[in-house]
């Protein structure tokens, strides 16, 4: 059994050590939001925060996250109230979605060492890559965050999470079984 903390909560997995925690987050524990990308550690779309560093998971096996506090997007925030999360929103620096959560986890445990990051320092600590190519967005996603989490600017909250399958089916009839 390899114990560690995933987002507050105290975890064992009874998975072979060498397990890349990527699969054990994915597979094991269902959260699905740390994506699979490459598997080697060039598209940094499985981005955790591990004791406040941002690791590509596919690249940690879970002996080496052993003992170790583990942040997942699910962990981020319930509710979206991040302000990585909200000011990505705010800035439309979203596209297709796949690689946003390994950009947003990175970007917070920037803004979690320096509060006040210049261009430099987010294109260093956000070497994602992003197919859509939302890079200027990005920017100035991670600017804005860092002035809501200093509260020197105020966001309208992000959208809620999910839809219900009610409010789906009347956007898209075809869902309503009804039809």
């Amino acid at each position: 059994m390899t114990a560690l903390t995933v987002n507050g909560r105290p975890v064992a997995f009874d998975l072979d050590p060498a397990t890349p925690l990527l699969w054990a987050l994915r597979d094991a524990a269902n959260l699905t939001g740390t994506k699979y990308g490459c598997g080697v550690g060039d598209c940094h779309a499985c981005t955790v925060i591990v004791d406040g560093e941002a690791l590509r998971s596919c690249l940690v096996t879970l002996a080496e996250a052993e003992g170790r506090f583990v942040t997942t997007i699910e962990g981020l925030s319930r509710d979206r109230s991040h302000p990585v999360q909200q000011a990505m929103v705010a800035e439309q620096a979203i596209q297709c979605g796949f690689c946003t959560p390994g950009i947003v986890m990175a970007a917070a445990a920037l803004l979690a060492k320096n509060a006040a990051p210049g261009k430099a320092e987010i294109a260093a600590a956000l070497p994602n890559l992003c197919r859509c190519g939302v890079y200027p967005r990005l920017v100035r996603a991670i600017e804005r965050a860092a002035r809501v989490a200093a509260r020197r600017e105020t966001i309208g909250a992000a959208p809620a999470p999910g839809i219900s399958a009610e409010d789906a089916a009347k956007a898209v009839p075809a869902m309503d079984p009804g039809a």
